[in-house]
């Protein structure tokens, strides 16, 4: 028989796990979720058992996995609890290891060590499949100069970098960052990187922005005819042609926001590198809501390139090594 040529499913993306904890700890972390306006009753767990069992109801061959806890030592226990779910299911789960931006030399460090490139591995070692950043963490940026040393390295290893706003800050309005919070945060991030070049300066790192990019490619047009201005502040000189080459090089995924924020997208970056966002495993997501929201995407992209599936398989071209342990 032949050999597949393709997986037999779609790749998510965005896919959201938790360390395991005693079940003592739930009622804390319910207190602290229902603090930040998450109206939850019941804490989320993960169970690689039910979130495959979520795909092949979907029909998702693969998730990349994401956790960014908010210290390094939890980030750290993290990724090496994320690493033993792939070891155990290479062919369901890929791993997007976590780096504590807010400390550039611990992120070199965590690069190294979770994906080491200059000593033998030991039996069963899966790399990780890309990295995992958070918009902002404790104050700092994306954008901030003091995070050079983590672009450089990724860039010279020509990494993955999935970029996910804050969902667990504090909502402005009384309700959960989750719902549109994390829209403006993340658009906030894409302005301050390309006015700091970040784009252009590192252009063999593909970035992966969370939620169709949120509310920058509806504001991208904005950016694009007054960003340089005079009345803009611009350090760096960044022209009109660079703004809009930046903005092109950049992949959106589409978790909870096809709707409204799928076509802005593809007209901001193409359709090529928008990729299926499942958002799932977390309080703000439900299998109805994420279906629905898939459903929209393939609608889309039924009527953008003809195949209902396009979007759902363009993730597969960012991460070779997942694409051949699906097909395994």
């Amino acid at each position: 028989m032949a050999a597949a040529t393709k997986p037999s499913g779609w790749l998510d993306i965005h896919a959201h796990y938790f360390v395991p904890r005693p079940e003592s700890a739930d009622v804390d972390l319910v207190t602290a979720l229902r603090d930040i306006h998450f109206m939850v009753t019941k804490a989320p767990r993960f169970e690689p058992a039910e979130a495959i069992a979520y795909c092949d109801r979907a029909g998702i061959a693969m998730q990349m996995l994401s956790n960014l806890p908010p210290t390094t030592e939890a980030l750290r226990a993290s990724n090496d609890f994320g690493a033993s779910v792939v070891r155990d299911n290479p062919k369901r789960f890929g791993l997007l290891a976590a780096l504590p931006t807010d400390e550039p030399e611990e992120a070199v460090q965590e690069i190294h060590r979770v994906k080491p490139l200059d000593r033998p591995q030991k039996p069963g070692y899966i790399a990780p499949d890309g990295f995992a950043v958070t918009t902002k963490r404790n104050g700092v940026q994306l954008g901030d100069e003091r995070l050079r040393p983590i672009w450089e390295e990724l860039d010279r290893r020509r990494e993955v970098v999935f970029v996910h706003p804050n969902a667990y800050a504090r909502g402005e309005d009384g309700r959960p960052a989750a719902l549109i919070d994390v829209a403006f945060d993340t658009a906030r991030t894409i302005t301050s990187m390309l006015y700091n070049r970040v784009f252009l300066e590192f252009p063999q790192i593909k970035w992966v922005f969370a939620h169709c990019g949120g509310a920058f490619p509806a504001l991208s047009g904005r950016v694009l005819l007054l960003g340089t201005e005079a009345w803009v502040p611009n350090a760096k000189g960044v022209t009109r042609e660079e703004l809009n080459e930046q903005m092109s090089q950049l992949y959106l995924d589409t978790a909870a926001t096809a709707a409204t924020g799928m076509e802005p997208a593809v007209k901001m970056t193409g359709i090529e590198h928008i990729v299926y966002g499942a958002d799932c495993g977390v309080p703000c997501s439900t299998e109805a809501t994420m279906e629905e929201n898939r459903a929209v995407v393939k609608l889309i992209s039924n009527s953008l390139t003809g195949d209902g599936d396009a979007v759902g398989m363009n993730g597969f071209e960012l991460f070779p090594a997942a694409r051949i342990r699906a097909m395994s």
